[in-house]
C-alpha cells in the first residue's frame, strides 16, 4: 500500500510531472485532475498520449518519475467515432514502497518521514489514455517487460475487448475459453452483448436469450 501524503504534497507532485511531461512535445498532453469520490481527494496525473509514443513515454515514467506499478489496463469500443473507435486507458502508481534493508540476515524496518516526502518520493497516481482510428485490428505497444502488473491486464484487455499489444509475449485467451473463435471479443459493440443498446433484463449472463417473464423489466 502506498503511504498517504497530503493534498498539497500530492499536488505539488503532480504540477512537477506535468510540468515536465512538456518536454514530449504535442504527442503527449497532461493535466492535473483530482478524484471526485472517496474520502481522499489527492490529485492525480491524467495524460493523454500518441499511441505510437506509449512506449518512450512509459520508459520516462519509470526510469525518471519512479513510476513501479502497473495496477490495471483496461480498452473500451467507440465505433461510433471513427476517429477514435477504440481507446486504451493504463493505470499507473509510483508507491514509493521499497524492499526492507536486511543486515546481518535481520529484516530492519523501513521508517519514512511523510511529511518530508517531495518531488519523486511522493507517491502518485497516474492515467494514461490512448486511441485509436477506426480499423478491425487496433494495436498499442506492450509495456508488460516494463511493468510485470501489465502482462495478464494486457492479456485481459484483448481477450474481451480485441485491443492487442504489440510486442506481448505469450498473448492468449485468459477469461474466454481457448477454442473461442478468432476474433471473437464479446465487449465489442457490435455483439450486443451483456446491456449494450438495450435496457431490459436476460436471463442469462451473456444475453442471448430472453425468458419471456423478462420481457419490460428493467436491470
Amino acid at each position: 500500500m502506498a503511504k498517504e501524503v497530503s493534498a498539497k504534497q500530492a499536488l505539488s507532485a503532480a504540477k512537477e510531472i506535468v510540468k515536465d511531461v512538456s518536454d514530449f512535445g504535442d504527442a503527449v498532453n497532461a493535466e492535473v485532475r483530482h478524484h471526485t469520490g472517496g474520502r481522499r481527494k489527492n490529485a492525480y496525473v491524467y495524460i493523454e498520449v500518441v499511441a505510437s509514443e506509449w512506449r518512450e513515454l512509459a520508459l520516462w515514467l519509470k526510469n525518471s518519475k519512479g513510476v513501479d506499478y502497473c495496477s490495471m489496463v483496461t480498452g473500451i469500443h467507440w465505433p461510433e467515432n471513427a476517429d477514435a473507435a477504440w481507446q486504451v486507458v493504463v493505470h499507473l502508481l509510483r508507491t514509493g514502497v521499497t524492499n526492507p534493508q536486511i543486515v546481518k540476515k535481520r529484516v530492519h524496518e523501513t521508517k519514512v518521514d511523510i511529511a518530508a516526502l517531495s518531488g519523486n518520493s511522493v507517491p502518485m497516481e497516474f492515467e494514461i489514455s490512448m486511441t485509436v482510428p477506426d480499423t478491425r485490428e487496433p494495436s498499442v505497444p506492450s509495456v508488460a517487460d516494463i511493468w510485470v502488473g501489465a502482462d495478464w491486464n494486457e492479456k485481459e484487455t484483448w481477450d474481451l475487448v480485441g485491443s492487442d499489444f504489440a510486442g506481448h509475449v505469450g498473448m492468449r485467451r485468459v477469461l474466454l475459453p481457448h477454442d473461442s473463435p478468432t476474433g471473437y471479443h464479446p465487449l465489442q459493440k457490435q455483439h450486443k452483448l451483456r446491456y449494450h443498446d438495450f435496457n431490459e433484463m436476460y436471463d442469462d449472463p451473456q444475453g442471448f436469450g430472453r425468458k419471456p417473464e423478462d420481457s419490460g423489466r428493467v436491470k
